[in-house]
């Protein structure tokens, strides 16, 4: 455990809407006011949610691409007393974005780190599918070349949770297809959208759910929800 720096500033991962404008707490838009500095995965996302708010605070970017060049200095600007606010492109940072590599970062150097929780697209999916929500696992982004894909279906055949993915929607139908071949005919939901003007839930077997999207080319950003394996 080590112990936290007299003047050292909070970084704080603030949840973002992941649609639909509204879904923001209070709080969330109290920190954005607040901070000295707002890391953004997407600078042109954020900048349209806080100008929607009539917030100007600065704004930085922080994605996959810099994140090891821009964690230093924001980790000085935190020793120095300044508090940050992390923010994915939409939803909860640490999922399935470099957030995970600057709360490393500040944990090691024992500057605060405190969550501000709000929109998820991985749970939202999850309490509108229909499936079980008790147990569940998520993989976040299957491999996007087709042997990797199959051989990770394959390793969570004999998986008993709800599985849950995030897949790019030009990839589901061969992901949908890959599926049925390796893990059979289950149940399962593709959640997109969600939030937004042209929200799509769509529950069925995963033979229904490709006919549904043989007919249709998906948009928008995708979360399959898929039954876990029983015997």
């Amino acid at each position: 455990m080590s112990n936290t720096p007299a003047n050292t500033g909070t970084l704080y991962l603030v949840s973002t809407p992941i649609g639909n404008l509204e879904d923001i707490t209070l709080r969330a838009l109290r920190v954005l006011k607040e901070v000295e500095l707002i890391a953004a995965e997407d600078t042109r996302r954020t900048r349209r949610l806080l100008r929607h708010y009539q917030i100007s605070r600065p704004l930085i970017s922080y994605h996959d691409h810099n994140k090891e060049a821009r964690s230093p200095s924001l980790l000085e600007k935190l020793n120095s007393g300044e508090s940050l606010a992390l923010v994915s492109d939409a939803g909860t940072p640490g999922i399935s974005d470099p957030a995970f590599y600057l709360v490393r970062l500040a944990i090691q150097h024992g500057v605060p780190v405190v969550p501000v929780p709000g929109p998820s697209a991985l749970i939202s999916a999850l309490i509108v599918s229909g499936l079980p929500p008790d147990r569940f696992a998520f993989e976040g982004f299957l491999p996007a070349k087709s042997g990797r894909r199959r051989r990770k279906l394959k390793a969570l055949a004999g998986e008993e949770r709800t599985i849950l993915f995030f897949e790019s929607p030009y990839r589901l139908k061969r992901t949908l297809e890959d599926i049925l071949e390796i893990m059979g005919d289950r149940r399962a939901t593709v959640a997109r959208e969600l939030t937004k003007k042209f929200e799509e839930v769509t529950r069925g077997t995963v033979t229904q759910l490709l006919e549904h999207y043989g007919e249709k080319k998906p948009r928008g950003e995708v979360v399959i929800v898929l039954t876990g394996y029983t015997a």
